[in-house]
């Protein structure tokens, strides 16, 4: 049996329905085109009558034929749709981003129920993405943490040491350290003594437990300043708001003793008396101490104590940067001009004739 009666035998046997057209080049055999005059009416069948055909045909002839089964594309876009359906799909988009609009609206204007005043942005220094810290304004700042702050708000994370090199140096910090007395032992008796404090040593608290603080305090605990910047929403924005925010309450607004009206604390009314006011010390390089000064400097201060890598990530980032402008170009280089022609090489095998 030649190829062309196994082909006929394949039309028998699939009884195919449908215009179905298939050329085959044999080369050698008078065997041009199978002519199948029925209608494939799903895919499986006429994915079955290609496999039948090639398994009986030459599969090599099957690549090489110049029609293939159609089969018809959808197209459909919004410009083909009718006018009707293109109103309706355009008001069902205005109404759709009308909805969202207002659930946000709403949301915020619940939000602004709670009568939380946010802070501001303020031009700090430091705040450019090269910008380093003020470290004249750090050295101030922790002035104003020791003769102010430290009377209540304790530093537990940070020693020392860390003073050294950026606000003082190690002999200006050896002298504050020895101001103060820790508690230190056993010694060789099995007792506890007191020394003067050493640049390992860490800031001292202002209470021994948390319970003696709230005691001190009228039942308010005094937070731990060592990460307050980065603790707050807002940052330094959110600290200096409300150092300077005290003010008196609005009518109708009662605040009971021993709190004070600050509209930048949630809820408003806040355990800790306002802590600075003008010339509430002394700078030592002779800064004015004016209320946004002394709030401003220990702001920096407290940045500074929350990222003590500050100033370095920033010179990092920048060498980053200025060796990045470098090997970006030439990478792009290499990319175009040797690894694209690399890449397009094509290895084709030639058999010897």
């Amino acid at each position: 049996m030649d190829k062309c009666d196994r082909m006929s035998d394949v039309k028998k046997t699939l009884r195919l329905r449908g215009p179905f057209i298939l050329k085959v080049d044999t080369g050698n055999t008078q065997c041009v085109s199978l002519d199948v005059a029925a209608s494939v009416q799903t895919s499986a069948e006429k994915m079955a009558a290609l496999r039948v055909a090639v398994l009986s045909g030459s599969g090599r002839a099957l690549l090489n034929a110049s029609k293939t089964i159609k089969t018809p594309k959808a197209n459909m876009s919004f410009a083909s749709l009718p006018r009707s359906q293109k109103v309706a799909l355009s008001t069902l988009g205005v109404v759709t981003a009308g909805g969202a609009g207002i659930a946000l609206m709403l949301h915020q204007s619940v939000k602004a129920s709670e009568l939380e005043l946010h802070p501001p942005n303020y031009p700090w220094s430091h705040a450019g993405p090269l910008s380093s810290l003020d470290h004249a304004s750090v050295r101030r700042g922790y002035q104003v943490y020791k003769q102010v702050c430290s009377a209540c708000h304790s530093m537990e994370y940070m020693a020392f040491r860390n003073l050294v090199g950026v606000s003082h140096t190690e002999d200006e910090v050896t002298v504050l350290a020895e101001e103060i007395e820790v508690v230190d032992g056993p010694d060789d008796t099995g007792e506890m003594f007191t020394r003067p404090g050493k640049l390992s040593d860490y800031f001292p608290k202002p209470y021994a437990n948390p319970e003696a603080a709230r005691v001190a305090n009228n039942g308010a605990l005094p937070p731990d300043l060592s990460y307050i910047v980065n603790a707050r929403h807002g940052g330094e924005d959110y600290v200096f708001s409300l150092l300077t925010g005290y003010c008196e309450p609005p009518a109708g607004v009662e605040v009971r003793e021993g709190l004070y009206y600050n509209p930048y604390f949630p809820g408003q009314a806040i355990g800790m008396a306002p802590p600075i006011y003008n010339e509430v010390l002394e700078f030592d390089d002779g800064t004015p101490a004016t209320m946004s000064q002394v709030a401003k400097d220990v702001c920096t201060f407290l940045r500074w104590a929350a990222e003590p890598e500050h100033d370095q990530r920033k010179r990092m980032g920048l060498k980053l940067l200025m060796g990045a402008s470098i090997l970006i170009p030439l990478l792009y280089y290499l990319k175009r001009h040797r690894w694209s022609v690399m890449k397009s090489r094509k290895i084709a095998y030639r058999p010897p004739k």
